[in-house]
């Protein structure tokens, strides 16, 4: 396993090469100058400070340049300084992903709970009016833009009724609060950007699931369990689940790369202090430095996402071996 790991991450590498030159171009060719932001262009500048600027921040040289100095810097570790912030790009990093992994990882735990269960129970009540209501309530919430449910539950819940805050991740008195009193502040900020990026999924995944599971109750050997006496959850439990969780396990992983793009709006709505706004942010701003950041940091994400979902498949089924052959 640790060398088919190995080999995959070793493939990775120029596919988030890639993807990072190409962002590297497309951003340095967009129409617009950084520096103007940098030095508040509503203020008059001497011209000789914008040119000390430009120089030093390496944007008087050609662009093949630029390209090989932050390759250079960033192959160390060094994705120099925010136009924007006036910071290094690492600490700014190391203070938002967590907030994106949280947000993220607590919409995908959503999303499976919330999917599956639903998906089951459709599937076991096919046909009657609880598998006609999670039908019609999944295509409902998976066609709903996720900006709109965002904007309807900050309107109901946060703005009517009070029940929930419209914005960052804790209260202001965060820093007074006991351990515990942290926690439940920082689920409350949770509840309504998590409820936007997981129901969504959960819709997606309840309709997949209910397919599936009723491909898999078709089957021969469901039938055989059912001669030997089986019935109801039983046969779902002991027979069934497992076999239709194969491919939803491979969903999930590569379902990571559109949670990195709703974690963007909601993060934008709500202003969540994750990765996906500071982008937002960035692009506005033609902050390069942090542009790319950003989108390497999101490239090995949406990898390791793939890597996890190919091993979490062989790991369930056992006919399947890491070389991704069948045994």
């Amino acid at each position: 396993m640790l060398k088919y790991i190995a080999r995959r991450l070793i493939l990775a590498v120029p596919l988030i090469f890639g993807i990072v030159t190409a962002t590297f171009f497309l951003a340095h060719l967009a129409p617009g100058d950084p520096v103007d932001l940098y030095l508040q262009p509503q203020r008059q500048v001497d011209p000789a400070v914008i040119e000390r600027v430009r120089q030093e921040r390496g944007l008087d040289q050609p662009l093949h340049i630029q390209y090989v100095n932050w390759l250079s810097s960033s192959a160390r570790g060094d994705f120099g300084e925010s136009f924007l912030l006036h910071r290094p790009v690492r600490d700014v990093l190391a203070e938002t992903v967590p907030y994106t992994l949280l947000l993220i990882l607590a919409a995908l735990l959503v999303d499976a709970l919330l999917g599956i269960s639903l998906g089951v129970v459709s599937a076991v009540k096919r046909g009657t009016k609880l598998d006609r209501a999670v039908t019609l309530g999944s295509l409902v919430l998976y066609a709903m833009p996720g900006f709109w449910l965002a904007l309807m539950l900050i309107l109901v819940f946060s703005v009517q009724l009070g029940w929930f805050p419209t914005s960052q991740a804790t209260s202001l008195d965060y820093a007074s609060l006991s351990t515990l009193g942290k926690l439940l502040d920082r689920l409350w900020h949770l509840v309504l950007p998590v409820t936007v990026l997981g129901v969504a999924g959960a819709a997606a995944t309840a309709r997949y699931m209910r397919g599936r599971l009723l491909d898999v109750l078709g089957e021969e050997y469901i039938t055989a369990a059912r001669a030997r006496g089986f019935r109801g959850w039983t046969i779902v439990r002991r027979h069934a689940l497992k076999n239709a969780m194969i491919p939803i396990i491979t969903i999930y992983g590569m379902s990571l790369p559109l949670m990195l793009g709703g974690a963007t709006i909601v993060e934008t709505i709500f202003a969540w202090p994750g990765m996906g706004r500071l982008t937002v942010d960035a692009v506005l701003g033609r902050d390069y430095p942090v542009i790319l950041a950003t989108t390497m940091v999101a490239a090995v994400l949406t990898v390791l996402g793939s890597l996890l979902a190919d091993i979490g498949y062989a790991a369930v089924d056992p006919r399947v071996s890491y070389d991704g052959s069948r045994r």
